[in-house]
C-alpha cells in the first residue's frame, strides 16, 4: 500500500487530490443533464469561451478564475438568447459565439508582452499546481453548484425529458435553462486548472456517458456517474503523479477507459446482443 500513502506525504498531492475529488463529483453530476439534453459541444464551447475572460483577467491582473467565470456566464447566457431569437439551431449559436470568444482571447495573449506559462496551464490543466486559494475557490463553487442541483432537481429532470410538458405546467423553462447555464459555466471554470480548456469537456461527458450505459433510471445514473468521475480523477491523478505526466490527459484517459469497460459489460449490450442471437436461433428452427 506504500505507493498509495507515499504520494500523500507532498502537500502538494493531497491539494490536488482534494481538488480532482471536488472537480470529478461537481463535473458528473452537471454532466448527466449535459448528457440527457445533448449538450456535449456547449461544454467545450464554453470552456473555450472562457478564455477570453482568463486572458482579459490576465492582463488586469486580476483573480484569472473571476476573469474566466464571467466570460463564460456571459457566454452561456448570450448562447440562450441568441439560439431563442434567432432562427439558428441551440449548436450554431453556440459555434458562433465560443469561437468568437476564443478568437478574442487568442488576439489579446498574441498582443500581451507578460505572456508567460501560467494561460498554458489553463489550456491544458495542472492540478498539481493548486494552492490553498485555489482550493477554497474552487470548494466554494462546486457546493454552489451542487446545493443548486439538489434544490431543483425534481424542476430540471421534468424540463431536461419533457420541455413541452414542463411549459404546459407552468414551470419557467427558459429560466431553468438560464440556470443550468450557469450552472454548467461554474463547473468548467472549477474544472480549468485539472483538465485545462482543451480536455475540460471530457469531464462532463464521459463520465455520464459511463453511467448511461449501466441504467436507464436518472437517480442511478447520476450516482454511477459521479462515482466514475470521483475514480477517474483519482486514478488519474496518481498516475498523472507516477508516469510524471500531465495531470489533465490522465484524468481523461482514465474517464474514457470506464467508459469503454462500461460498453464492454453494459446491460443494455447484452440486450441486445440477446436479442439478436434468440433472433438467429429462431431463424435456424424455422428452417
Amino acid at each position: 500500500m506504500h505507493w498509495l500513502v507515499d504520494p500523500l506525504q507532498n502537500a502538494f498531492m493531497v491539494r490536488a487530490l482534494l481538488a480532482s475529488a471536488l472537480i470529478g463529483l461537481t463535473c458528473s453530476v452537471v454532466g448527466v443533464y449535459v448528457v440527457l439534453r445533448n449538450l456535449a459541444f456547449i461544454g467545450d464551447g464554453l470552456a473555450h469561451a472562457s478564455f477570453a475572460g482568463i486572458v482579459i483577467a490576465y492582463i488586469l491582473k486580476i483573480n484569472l478564475y473571476v476573469g474566466g467565470l464571467i466570460f463564460a456566464i456571459v457566454t452561456a447566457l448570450g448562447i440562450g438568447v441568441v439560439s431563442r431569437r434567432s432562427n439558428v439551431s441551440f449548436d450554431t449559436s453556440i459555434g458562433v459565439l465560443f469561437t468568437a470568444a476564443f478568437a478574442l482571447g487568442v488576439l489579446l495573449m498574441s498582443r500581451a508582452r507578460t505572456y508567460t506559462v501560467d494561460l498554458q496551464d489553463f489550456l491544458f490543466g495542472n492540478v498539481l499546481g493548486v494552492d490553498a486559494l485555489d482550493i477554497i475557490l474552487v470548494a466554494s463553487l462546486a457546493l454552489a453548484v451542487l446545493a443548486l442541483i439538489a434544490l431543483l432537481y425534481k424542476e430540471l429532470l421534468f424540463a431536461s425529458f419533457d420541455p413541452v410538458s414542463a411549459q404546459a405546467s407552468g414551470l419557467p423553462t427558459a429560466v431553468l435553462d438560464a440556470i443550468l447555464l450557469v450552472a454548467l459555466a461554474v463547473t468548467i471554470i472549477v474544472s480549468l486548472q485539472a483538465a485545462g480548456i482543451v480536455l475540460v469537456a471530457a469531464l462532463l461527458v464521459t463520465p455520464a456517458a459511463t453511467a448511461f450505459q449501466l441504467t436507464n433510471r436518472f437517480g442511478r445514473m447520476m450516482a454511477y456517474a459521479a462515482a466514475f468521475g470521483l475514480m477517474s480523477s483519482v486514478v488519474g491523478l496518481y498516475a498523472s503523479y507516477y508516469l510524471d505526466a500531465a495531470s489533465g490527459s490522465t484524468i481523461v484517459l482514465c474517464a474514457t477507459a470506464f467508459f469503454f469497460i462500461a460498453v464492454a459489460f453494459s446491460p443494455k449490450r447484452r440486450s441486445l446482443l440477446t436479442a439478436v442471437m434468440e433472433a438467429r436461433r429462431n431463424a435456424l428452427q424455422a428452417r
